[in-house]
């Protein structure tokens, strides 16, 4: 599938997913992050070491017709010692800048490339940071899956966020270059939240932009959101990328987003971040 040339086929949201910890929870991790950023890393450190983290998967679906899913991202979950569900929002702010955050990382690429290969034909998102393309465990486990599936890279998209890609551009845009040949795309997450430089994002090549949630919310409405995600929609068609709206909640945003030119839509009105998706969804509705 190639994002570049259309090959793509024709809510705020809640505080909390099915599964996922409620605050006011007693769970081992709410007692531990009310208590020390430290007690919090242990907390993340035991869920690594015992593999207790999960991707949780979001369908992504076409504006022109919302039967038809594009692709699913993964989000990053940790399942605390009583089997709570805990958002990555809970730890990552803590762990994204040490080595943890990176070991993070490596985790959600193993989960995004297991779900790969259990489901192929499938296509997933799975965030990292640019700070992890010289990490070596998350470059090596990257490369030797490509060397033993070569195939499998077709399937995944690594979405990196755009605060992140902009302040390590001479790492990054080498990286792009050199997996894009085994078929990875490239989302730039948050578009227009972060510091762009519209220089860089035409030496980047990003194949998919995702529209930062917070320009959603209300958009059918004639307020400044309306100006921002028609100015991304130019800019997106400009430098050749595929732009995705997250956190869509109401048939009018996506309405009014379908008409602006939006390509996919993510967000609760169309399924929320599951553990065990059905991904048979995947290949309904369509001809391939």
């Amino acid at each position: 599938m190639n994002f570049r040339h259309g090959a793509f086929p024709e809510p705020a949201q809640p505080e909390t997913d099915p599964g996922v910890a409620s605050p006011d929870e007693a769970s081992p991790f709410a007692v531990a992050a009310s208590r020390s950023e430290g007690a919090v890393l242990r907390m993340v450190r035991e869920a690594l070491d015992l593999r207790r983290m999960r991707l949780a998967f979001q369908p992504a679906v076409y504006a022109a017709d919302p039967s038809i899913i594009g692709f699913y991202e993964g989000y990053m979950r940790l399942l605390d010692p009583k089997g709570l569900t805990i958002p990555a929002r809970e730890f990552m702010t803590i762990a994204e800048t040490r080595e943890l955050g990176r070991e993070i990382d490596v985790a959600a690429l193993r989960l995004g490339l297991a779900a790969l290969r259990r489901n192929p034909g499938i296509r997933i998102a799975v965030n990292m940071s640019a700070r992890s393309v010289g990490y070596r465990p998350w470059a090596q486990l990257l490369r030797r899956t490509l060397k033993e599936e070569p195939l499998i890279g077709r399937g995944l998209i690594l979405e990196i966020n755009e605060a992140s890609a902009m302040q390590m551009p001479d790492v990054l845009i080498p990286f792009m270059e050199e997996f894009r040949s085994s078929g990875i795309a490239f989302t730039l997450d948050d578009f227009g939240d972060g510091p762009t430089s519209l220089g860089l994002l035409g030496a980047f090549g990003f194949d998919i932009a995702k529209l930062d949630g917070r320009f959603i919310r209300g958009c059918e409405h004639d307020n400044p959101n309306q100006r921002i995600v028609r100015a991304a929609v130019a800019l997106a068609r400009e430098f050749g990328m595929f732009l995705v709206a997250e956190a869509v909640e109401t048939a009018a945003e996506a309405g009014w987003l379908r008409d602006q030119g939006v390509g996919c839509l993510q967000g609760y009105l169309f399924g929320r971040p599951e553990l065990e998706p059905d991904f048979s969804q995947f290949r309904r509705n369509r001809s391939v």
